[in-house]
């Protein structure tokens, strides 16, 4: 007798979601695992304490695993759990036992395929907000790539360089000591040796990051590592040219907008809870001209994926944002 683990997540509590999702989980470990229905003996199921609607043994019954002793159990409430997520263990005769995980269960398994998601758009359009909500969502891997072409900008800074062309700043990118390093999941910037998370932040680092970013030897660099990155373990990586140049055969990728209203209040509010005396109206303007910057330079411009989901957040909470791109990819995971 073997012990066949599976999981599988849904996209809401609803009954419909529930048995298509346990449908679908016991149909694949049936198929995997090349059982007969005399073969299966019993299945114990379990379930997240967000799935309320439907119990998954009534679900598994429902498509026709009638054969089988079926049990239900609700899953504690544990902080960083995967969220609307149901568990099968499956007892058969069989001569081996592969586990199937699937949507956004996937990722409970190191040793299965890596996946990785894509977000672009303009500034302020709430799109690293939500990649750090959604990489945790999916406990995987948030990257922060804006904050490595600020930490390129923050060195030019640094060198009291005023004349950001392709020559001048080649050198800084050859000699260029950035290291990227993860401390309880916060990702941080060290530069030179030193934490520069909160430094690159400063709004003359954010103008200064619009212009070093459209070099071809800054953006290079840049995306050798940040594929590098992407290549090791399933990942969530905004910017401007994720979906399009960085990581064109991502599995799942969105542009996120806002109108620049919206996103200069934004980053307004930002930076006013961090203690920087702003003007809104003058940050608007700085906002569309660094739309400007990064939709016309030459390589590698700020640009939509044909293939990519387009999201305005104009008028959506952060919660409805993610929710909307959640749902998108545990349709297709």
């Amino acid at each position: 007798m073997k012990a066949i683990r599976g999981a599988t997540t849904v996209a809401a509590d609803t009954p419909e979601e529930i048995r298509g999702a346990v449908k679908e989980l016991l149909e694949e470990i049936v198929k995997r695992n090349g059982l007969q229905e005399e073969d299966i003996l019993c299945i114990l199921f379990s379930n997240t304490s967000d799935i309320h609607s439907l119990y998954p043994a009534k679900a598994a019954r429902e498509a026709g695993f009638t054969h089988a002793a079926l049990y239900s159990s609700l899953e504690p409430e544990i902080d960083g759990a995967l969220p609307l997520c149901l568990r099968a263990l499956l007892f058969a005769e069989c001569a081996k036992a592969e586990h199937v995980y699937l949507r956004g269960a996937a990722n409970l398994r190191k040793d299965l395929k890596k996946f990785s998601v894509a977000l672009d758009g303009p500034s302020g359009s709430g799109k690293s907000t939500v990649a750090k909500l959604l990489a945790a969502s999916f406990h995987i891997l948030y990257l922060d790539t804006g904050a490595m072409y600020r930490a390129c900008a923050l060195k030019a800074v640094k060198e009291k360089l005023t004349n950001i062309t392709e020559e001048a700043v080649k050198p800084l990118m050859d000699g260029l000591d950035l290291k990227i390093e993860y401390r309880d999941g916060t990702q941080h910037t060290i530069l030179d040796g030193e934490d520069v998370s909160e430094a690159i932040r400063r709004p003359e680092v954010s103008m200064a990051a619009s212009n070093i970013s459209a070099l071809r030897c800054v953006r290079e660099k840049m995306v050798e590592m940040q594929r590098q990155i992407a290549k090791e373990q399933s990942c969530v990586l905004d910017g401007r040219d994720i979906g399009t140049h960085v990581l064109p055969d991502a599995e799942f990728k969105f542009y996120v907008t806002a109108t620049s209203a919206v996103r200069a209040k934004r980053r307004y509010d930002e930076l006013k809870a961090k203690g920087y005396s702003v003007d809104l109206s003058e940050l608007q303007k700085e906002i569309e001209e660094r739309d400007r910057n990064d939709s016309t330079r030459e390589f590698s411009p700020l640009r939509k994926a044909e293939d990519a989901v387009l999201v305005d957040t104009s008028e959506m909470t952060i919660e409805e944002v993610l929710a909307f791109i959640r749902k998108k990819i545990q349709e297709k995971v």
